[in-house]
C-alpha cells in the first residue's frame, strides 16, 4: 500500500442525517456516497424536523459543488484543501460474499458498494463510516473496515469529569464561619485557594477536621468571590439534597443564561427547572417547556389516533406531570392554583413539541428543553442560537438513557454542550446524583 495517499471514506445515510456538514470534516481524505444513500435521503426531503433539515442541507451542498460538473472517476473537489467527493452507483457483493446476506435492503447495498470501492482501490485505505452499530458488525463480518463518526464525540474521560464538577473539600473553621454566617456570606477566592477557580465552580465545604454540616458555595467571577448557596425555594418546591440546592440556585440566578441539569430518573431535573421558571414568571414574557417529540424523524407518531395535538400528547404528558406536581401543593380553588391554570390557558406557560420551535426567535423567554440527551450537537446549537435578549435556557436530561439510535453518552448534544460551554460565565452545569422521587424508585435505580 502506497504511504501518504489520502484515505477513502464511504459514508452511510445516518452520517448525513446526523450532521449535514460532515463532508467537510474528513480533512484531505476522499469521500464516497453510495447512490443508496441518496435514495434514502430522498425520503427525508420533506418535513420540519432536524433530519429533514440535514437531508436538504446536504443535497443543496452537493448540488452547489457539482454545478456544471460530472463526478467522473475521481469525483469533484470539496474545496478548502479538502478531498474529493463522489456519488457511486450501487454495486453487487463479490462472488465470495453473495450468499452472506439474504435480504436486499439499503444497508446491504451500501456495504456492497463500500466493498467494491475498497477492492477497486487496492493502494488506498478504505473504511465505511456509519453510526449504525449493526451495520458496523455486518461490515466487519464481511471483512470490511467500519468505524463510527467520531468528529463530535467527546472524550470518555471528559464525560466522567463533568459528573465531578462539584468539588468537595474542607476549609478552616474561621474561613467557613465567614462564608456561612458572615455579613456578606462570601469570601475572596484568595482566602481559600492559590489559583482562581473557573467561572461558576461549585463547592461542598466541610468544617476542617469535623464531620457534619455541608456548606454549598459557588464562585462568582464577576466579583471574584465565593458565595454561599443558600437553601432557596420556588413556588413551594424545596431542594432535598446539596446538588438540588445548587441546581435551583443556578436556575434562579439571573446572571446565568444557560443551565444544564443532568442525572438519572427521579433526581428532580425537570421539576426544579419548571418551578424556578414559574417563580420568575414576572421577569419573562413566556415560559416554554419542550422536549423532542420523537426519536427519529416524525414517522413514529402516524399510528396514533387524533389530530396533531392529540398525537403529540403522549410525548408531552411527562411535562404536564411536573406541572401538576407543582399545582398539587395548592388547594384547587386557591389563588396560586388559579394563577397556574391561567398561565397555561393564556399560554404564558407553553408546553410544546420541540419541532414547533424551529424558526422562532425566543426573546425574553424562559426556555426548558427536557430529554435533551436525545438531541444532536447541531440541534443543541440550533436551539441556543434562537435565544434573544433576556432569554434563559435550561437543558435537562440523562446521558445514560438515550433513545436516539445513533447517539451515545459521548456524542449526544447534551454532553457536547457541557464540554464546550464549561468555563463560560453565563453557563452552569449540575449533575444530580440522588433520586428523590421515592424510596422505591431510588432502590430500583441502584439494584435493578
Amino acid at each position: 500500500m502506497t504511504m501518504g495517499k489520502p484515505k477513502i471514506f464511504v459514508l452511510d445515510t445516518n452520517i448525513i442525517l446526523h450532521d449535514h456538514k460532515a463532508i467537510r470534516k474528513f480533512q484531505d481524505n476522499d469521500l464516497v456516497i453510495p447512490i443508496a444513500v441518496i435514495e434514502e435521503l430522498d425520503k427525508f426531503k420533506k418535513g420540519n424536523d432536524a433530519l429533514s433539515f440535514n437531508a436538504r442541507g446536504f443535497m443543496r451542498d452537493i448540488d452547489r459543488l457539482t454545478e456544471g460538473k460530472l463526478f467522473g472517476k475521481e469525483g469533484v473537489p470539496i474545496g478548502g484543501r479538502l478531498g474529493n467527493i463522489k456519488i457511486e452507483p450501487n454495486h453487487p457483493f463479490p462472488d465470495n460474499l453473495k450468499d452472506l446476506f439474504k435480504d436486499d435492503i439499503q444497508d446491504h447495498r451500501i456495504l456492497a458498494t463500500a466493498i467494491w470501492v475498497r477492492d477497486n482501490n487496492p493502494d488506498r485505505k478504505v473504511a465505511l463510516v456509519t453510526k449504525d452499530i449493526n451495520l458496523r458488525m455486518k461490515s466487519k463480518a464481511a471483512g470490511m473496515v467500519a468505524q463510527d463518526y467520531l468528529t463530535d464525540r467527546i472524550d470518555e474521560g471528559k464525560v466522567e469529569e463533568a459528573e465531578k464538577e462539584v468539588i468537595t473539600m474542607e476549609l478552616k473553621p474561621e474561613i467557613l464561619q465567614k462564608l456561612a454566617y458572615g455579613q456578606d456570606t462570601a469570601i475572596r477566592w484568595q482566602d481559600a485557594f492559590q489559583k482562581e477557580p473557573k467561572p461558576n465552580q461549585m463547592y461542598k465545604f466541610r468544617w476542617d477536621g469535623k464531620e457534619g454540616e455541608i456548606i454549598c458555595a459557588r464562585f462568582n467571577v464577576n466579583d471574584g468571590k465565593i458565595h454561599l448557596v443558600k437553601s432557596l425555594s420556588a413556588v413551594g418546591i424545596r431542594p432535598r439534597n446539596e446538588e438540588q440546592k445548587l441546581a435551583l440556585d443556578a436556575c434562579l440566578n439571573p446572571d446565568i443564561d444557560l443551565v444544564s441539569l443532568t442525572g438519572g430518573a427521579g433526581t428532580g431535573k425537570t421539576l426544579l427547572a419548571l418551578a424556578s421558571a414559574i417563580e420568575q414568571a414576572d421577569d419573562y414574557d413566556q415560559i416554554i417547556l419542550s422536549r423532542p417529540a420523537v426519536t427519529l424523524g416524525n414517522q413514529d407518531i402516524g399510528f396514533l389516533p387524533g389530530d396533531q395535538k392529540q398525537k403529540m400528547s403522549p410525548y408531552l404528558q411527562p411535562l404536564m406531570d411536573n406541572f401538576n406536581v407543582i399545582k398539587s401543593q395548592f388547594r384547587p380553588s386557591s389563588k396560586e392554583a388559579l394563577k397556574l391554570e391561567g398561565m397555561l390557558k393564556d399560554e404564558k406557560l407553553l408546553i410544546t413539541p420541540l419541532a414547533y420551535i424551529r424558526g422562532r426567535s425566543l426573546g425574553k423567554c424562559f426556555f426548558i428543553v427536557d430529554e435533551a440527551q436525545n438531541l444532536t450537537p447541531h440541534e443543541i446549537k440550533t436551539i441556543i442560537t434562537r435565544a434573544g435578549k433576556g432569554t434563559k435556557m435550561v437543558f435537562t436530561g440523562d446521558i445514560f438513557q438515550i433513545d436516539q439510535p445513533y447517539l451515545d453518552q459521548w456524542s449526544n448534544g447534551l454532553t457536547h454542550l457541557n464540554e464546550k460551554m464549561t468555563g463560560q460565565k453565563v453557563f452552569q452545569h449540575v449533575f444530580l446524583r440522588k433520586g428523590e422521587r421515592s424510596e422505591l424508585s431510588e432502590l430500583a435505580a441502584k439494584l435493578l
